[in-house]
């Protein structure tokens, strides 16, 4: 019998991206992203990918003592690969973004593979009233925000990281960002095997269609042929259909309130799990099985839970 192929599901459970104000689901202070990370992990949630916010405000911080306050526990609870932000929020300098990275030395990192516009602003035709004065201009703000990541940037992000261990998920919002990943592989600032993660629907990035999901594919194996594992999120009401399509086509899958605060339509997710267990049920559904951390690990060459900073 043909053994079934396996199926990472990473789990984003809080981003920078959405508001405290749009779902009283959304993690904000460091017990709750601790619990919601777990309760991922145990659904199925292979890897773990976190931010972390103000446990006052939900605005999103890089502090690394806000970091701390759910790491360890995060680690002692469960055997997730924890991946975490180098992205951090669009405001932040790469300094800033790169501090929980440095000082945690993670298995995984997230690393934007190139500057894009993050239009968020269209969110504020959804919600009437915000809680708290950050939320609204954090969405207003992104009409006129270049999210900056430039070679300079992506090099010595990935040069600091390499050096502690830590790999990269390579966050490709657009064609171009798989070219840009090629010409850091050919110049030996990344190695091994790459891990692609292709983000759709992001307004200023590649769109959520079929089509543009086949041409990332299509283009990732010409430009990286067996080099990389392949994952993908789909924003908001795509995310369900964007990971069932990528999973039949040799894909892993990302889930999480960072990537939509859904679960169906009209009705928000209640947490982080009920979204790892919904796409669960959709990959066991197509004969797939659920990679295990360690399974991951081994696919991504990662350096193990026992190397890392927390």
């Amino acid at each position: 019998m043909a053994t079934q192929r396996k199926v990472i599901i990473t789990c984003a459970v809080t981003g920078a991206i959405h508001t405290p104000s749009m779902s009283p689901h959304l993690p904000v202070t460091p017990e709750e992203i601790a619990e919601a990370g777990i309760a991922a992990a145990e659904a199925g949630a292979s890897i773990l990918h976190l931010h972390a916010r103000d446990p006052n405000t939900g605005k999103p911080t890089q502090d690394p003592a806000v970091f701390e306050r759910f790491l360890p526990r995060i680690k002692a609870s469960t055997d997730a690969v924890i991946n975490l932000t180098t992205g951090g929020s669009p405001h932040m300098t790469v300094e800033e973004r790169m501090r929980p990275a440095m000082e945690f030395k993670p298995e995984l990192a997230s690393m934007n593979m190139g500057s894009i516009n993050f239009g968020l602003f269209p969110m504020l035709n959804r919600y009437d009233n915000f809680q708290h004065e950050w939320e609204r201009a954090h969405l207003e703000n992104s009409r006129d925000l270049v999210f900056k990541n430039t070679f300079a940037d992506i090099e010595t992000a990935m040069t600091l990281g390499g050096k502690n261990g830590t790999r990269f998920e390579c966050e490709c919002y657009d064609i171009g960002h798989l070219y840009s990943l090629r010409h850091l592989m050919d110049r030996g600032i990344v190695g091994g095997r790459i891990f692609v993660q292709s983000v759709f629907g992001i307004l200023g990035g590649i769109g959520p269609h079929p089509e543009d999901v086949m041409h990332m594919r299509r283009t990732a194996n010409r430009l990286f042929g067996d080099e990389y594992e392949w994952s993908v999120l789909g924003a908001g009401s795509s995310q369900m259909r964007i990971a069932a399509q990528a999973a039949a086509m040799g894909g892993h899958v990302r889930v999480g309130l960072e990537d939509s605060l859904w679960l169906s339509p009209g009705k928000l997710a209640e947490s982080n799990a009920s979204q790892v267990a919904k796409v669960r049920e959709i990959l066991e559904g197509l004969s797939f099985q659920v990679a295990t951390p360690d399974e991951a690990r081994e696919m991504l060459q990662l350096k193990g839970s026992d190397k890392v900073g927390f």
